[in-house]
């Protein structure tokens, strides 16, 4: 596979932890999603990629279904 930004075929896969907050103030008050995804990472320009989970999914659509 090659870039979506630049085309290079320099492509490396990396393990991720991501902790995604939900915006604004409101937000503050709002646990986060972890996500721990596979990050697909281009070596040339930087740009990356990855998938979220169905179950953290839902989670950040329904913000009160996710456990503190």
């Amino acid at each position: 596979m090659s870039c979506k930004s630049c085309l290079s075929r320099n492509i490396s896969i990396f393990n991720g932890e991501i902790a995604i907050h939900f915006p604004g103030l409101v937000g503050l008050n709002e646990p986060i999603v972890w996500v721990f995804p596979k990050l697909r990472v281009c070596l040339d320009c930087g740009f990356a990629e990855f998938q979220i989970p169905e179950e953290q999914m839902r989670q950040l659509g329904d913000p009160d279904s996710v456990a503190s």
